[in-house]
């Protein structure tokens, strides 16, 4: 008999491999397209700003900017050494962003398939929040935020998994299986949101919808304090052991590139708590934001954006537990975005794109529902099931409608294939300066420099001054930074605003670099003050 079951498991094993999981096949489908597509609109060299700083810092497993995002510099770092064979280092970077992004896309389809929808639904939901501008913006260039949403993807899969051994260990509370199923569940959750803590401190706005679902889906886990405390010592172990990168990449092994000084306690806590930033927070009437929140959501869904309503409340029926989680993350990360101002802050609304589609995916499946109804099992029935089964295929078509309209505009707007600025501006600023130069730089400028100083080895004779660095080494103003320099090694300058050189040519005779034309080059004093 025994002998019996376990031919039968094998023979079920078997069937399975030689018929893959339609919902598998769709989400290799939605990874597969979206990274052609991020493939062919991806910027094929060194970028700007934070880009050139996400190609240049994980291969070196430096540390970076506030918040540090440490388990981005590992998974950039391991990702340089895999794709070593593709390319330059700044190609590989902006390779794993659109790996990650698709990868988002692909997980969601598993999400909404959790939620009810219908395989090609959900696949159909998956290719069209991957290819929204916001996530096809952050798949074509080296950038934090495509493991950010993998990561809150991977997050809510993990919740709904957890959920569903819930409730079967609820239905059998003999099977004592069933509960160390859901446990163990519930830790790999806390792990995923501990890597995604230590990747982008966004994550802690999921905390109060965490937390509300895992009590409303297992009220029994609040006696049951040691389980907490070990979730939630897990999620603090996994985010503190990655953000160990800072200390020990600043310190004892110091990489070629680190951003402050988080080998101090002092270094640490204003990296990680984004001190600098916190004067970023602003004001703004409700009216205002309102209307600018809107205006983003409706380029990233369309007219599907005036079905998210209807879409939250049918979530809100079925699922409310879910809804509970994702209305209170969208809510709260929405809330602190909009008042929030630094740079390109739309990325920001990752997850809540997410989640809306979630919602419209909750919202198909109970349409689909409602449509088929009970289906036939009678023989006689068979053209009526046959004509059933084209209800999901219309559904996900209509879904793909506002993306397949809005696709030529999109690609045109997301294409950085043909962006060789970046590169030429490096080449142009470096040929420029003179040898064993002083450049005072500014972010956006110096990121790229780094790059093509400790990643392509080129004019190591080069001294890079940023606004940053400035600060690290106590070295005053931006003049005192001439001061100190000029007449001895050439000096040159690049500022973020024209005004600020102009305010400079008081005090410095300042001319044309001959390079390109934000880098200018100190020659002297005027001999007045400023």
């Amino acid at each position: 008999m025994a002998g019996d079951r376990d031919s039968g498991a094998v023979d079920h094993a078997l069937r399975r491999l030689r018929r893959p999981d339609p919902t598998t096949l769709v989400a290799i489908g939605v990874f597969l397209v979206a990274v052609v597509v991020f493939r062919a609109t991806m910027l094929p060299g060194v970028g700007t700003w934070d880009t050139a700083e996400n190609q240049t810092v994980p291969p070196l497993l430096g540390t970076m900017h506030p918040t540090g995002f440490p388990a981005y510099a590992l998974v950039g770092w391991f990702a340089n050494l895999v794709l070593l064979p593709v390319g330059e280092p700044a190609l590989r970077m902006n390779l794993l962003s659109g790996v990650l992004a698709a990868g988002a896309g692909a997980l969601s389809v598993l999400v909404h398939r959790r939620l009810g929808a219908p395989a090609l639904v959900a696949g159909a939901i998956g290719l069209a929040f991957v290819l929204a501008p916001i996530t096809w913006h952050i798949g074509v260039s080296a950038d934090v935020h495509s493991l950010h949403v993998l990561l809150v993807v991977a997050v809510t899969f993990q919740l709904l998994r957890w959920e569903a051994a819930v409730r079967a260990a609820d239905a059998d509370p003999d099977d004592r299986r069933l509960r160390t199923l859901a446990d163990r569940r519930v830790l790999v959750a806390a792990v995923v949101f501990g890597v995604a803590v230590a990747n982008h401190a966004l994550s802690l706005l999921l905390v109060p919808g965490i937390v509300a679902y895992v009590l409303l889906t297992d009220p029994g886990l609040a006696r049951r304090p040691r389980m907490i405390l070990a979730a939630v010592g897990v999620s603090i172990g996994v985010a503190t052991l990655l953000y160990l990168e800072l200390p020990l990449r600043a310190g004892p092994f110091a990489g070629p590139l680190g951003y402050g000084h988080p080998e101090t306690l002092g270094g640490f806590l204003e990296i990680v708590f984004a001190r600098q930033f916190q004067g970023d927070i602003v004001g703004g009437s409700i009216a205002s934001l309102v209307a600018a929140f809107l205006e983003l959501a409706r380029a990233q869904l369309g007219p599907l954006l005036y079905v998210v309503p209807a879409a939250f409340v049918v979530t809100a029926v079925r699922h409310p537990r879910y809804a509970v989680y994702s209305g209170l993350a969208v809510l709260i990360t929405c809330v602190f975005a909009a008042t929030y101002a630094n740079a390109r802050i739309d990325r920001y609304y990752l997850g809540p794109l997410f989640f809306a589609w979630s919602w419209i995916a909750v919202l198909c499946a109970a349409v689909v529902e409602r449509l088929l109804g009970d289906s036939p099992t009678d023989d006689a029935a068979v053209g009526v099931r046959v004509s059933r089964s084209w209800v999901p295929v219309v559904l996900a078509l209509a879904l793909l409608v506002p993306t397949a309209v809005a696709f030529r505009d999109r690609w045109s707007e997301q294409d950085l294939s043909a962006n060789t600025l970046p590169a030429e501006w490096l080449d142009g600023a470096f040929d420029a300066m003179a040898e064993d130069a002083v450049v005072i730089s500014w972010w956006s400028y110096s990121t790229p420099m780094w790059y093509g100083q400790l990643i392509e080895g080129r004019r190591p004779d080069v001294r890079i001054v940023d606004d940053r660095t400035r600060l690290d080494e106590g070295l005053g103003e931006v003049r005192d930074v001439i001061d100190a320099n000029l007449g001895h090694r050439p000096v040159y300058l690049i500022r973020l605003d024209e005004s600020e050189v102009l305010a400079l040519t008081g005090r410095y005779t300042i001319e044309p670099s001959g390079g390109p034309g934000n880098l200018y080059r100190v020659t002297g004093r005027t001999g007045s003050t400023p």
